[in-house]
């Protein structure tokens, strides 16, 4: 395939921009640790995974951006609920519980979060089950962190090549300014809400997905990015497949965080009824790329192709030091 000029821009603007460069922490974080894929709990994976001999307990947390928290802290304190439920789904998963750490410089202060987190897991019937507290500091600061359980694992090792990817992302909603994050959590209903907990555990327990993740941080292409990675192939996205929300121009689009979104590997024979198990629940879902053996990921438009990123040659996350699930 021949590159276009307009293709490569948009790919170099997405290669540098914040949501995807951030995502480089990870990998000085977890050497200072000595963590690999290989280490307990699966790094590199949306939430840790504990074998239980029944299945696998959950382990999952999120630090949130202090300039989000100061700027919109009551939806701070809401998406701490929910982005820890959308890794504990992304894994297969049905959470059980959060806990939060929260500082502050006084209770008035505290308050919009605690009220954000106390909505959210009133909306999911998750409870919330402690946390710690300091308010006396100078500026509101939020992480929350979550326990779930699986039965049957959806993983960030196990993309094969010849499955297919399908981004399935809640189209309803709209971006929650100025930010790139899509929010149509609030304008679902708690029975909506609570009954897409289902959908991912669901398709995990039928043998339906093997690998995904949550589309956080970075987007739909810094998250195919970490799946192909981790699973140790190549991922080609073709834009025109990618199924965009009205008005949302597709740059944004790929690097925006929705508030129920997941990238999957699935083998081409149950894509049909993957995708349809989520238009069911109203969740928009297409296959919109492909998996093959390679380190490259790629979008595709118009018959022209353009390298976004290569993790054999830049690591990104670089925690894939086991050897590919499917070699």
């Amino acid at each position: 395939m021949q590159q276009d000029a307009q293709l490569s821009q948009m790919v170099r603007d997405l290669r540098a921009h914040p949501s995807i460069r951030g995502k480089l922490d990870i990998a000085d974080a977890t050497a200072a640790l000595g963590l690999t894929g290989d280490s307990a709990g699966q790094p590199g994976d949306d939430a840790a995974v504990l074998p239980n001999g029944a299945g696998f307990d959950l382990f999952a947390g999120e630090g949130f951006i202090n300039a989000f928290v100061e700027a919109d802290p009551w939806f701070a304190g809401w998406c701490g609920v929910m982005v820890n439920i959308s890794d504990i789904l992304a894994m297969g998963g049905r959470p059980r519980a959060v806990t939060n750490a929260l500082w502050a410089p006084s209770a008035e202060a505290a308050q919009p979060v605690l009220a954000g987190m106390k909505a959210a897991a009133s909306a999911y019937n998750v409870p919330i089950v402690g946390g710690h507290s300091n308010l006396r500091t100078d500026q509101l600061q939020l992480a929350v962190s979550i326990i779930g359980h699986a039965k049957a694992l959806i993983s960030s090792f196990a993309a094969r090549p010849g499955d297919v990817v399908i981004a399935a992302v809640d189209h309803s909603g709209s971006y929650r300014e100025p930010f790139d994050n899509w929010n149509a959590a609030l304008t679902s209903t708690p029975e909506k809400l609570r009954k897409n907990l289902n959908l991912l555990p669901d398709l995990a327990e039928a043998g339906l997905v093997r690998a995904g993740k949550d589309i956080s941080q970075g987007g739909i292409i810094g998250t195919a990015l970490m799946l192909a990675e981790t699973s140790g192939v190549a991922i080609d996205l073709q834009c025109e497949a990618i199924p965009l929300p009205n008005g949302v121009a597709l740059d944004r689009w790929l690097r925006s965080f929705p508030s129920f979104g997941f990238l999957l590997s699935v083998a081409p024979d149950k894509a049909d009824a993957v995708c349809d198990a989520f238009h069911a629940s109203g969740i928009t879902a297409a296959v919109c790329g492909d998996v093959t053996a390679g380190s490259a990921v790629t979008l595709s438009q118009r018959g022209k192709r353009a390298l976004f990123w290569d993790h054999a040659k830049t690591p990104f996350i670089d925690l894939k030091t086991r050897e590919a699930q499917h070699a």
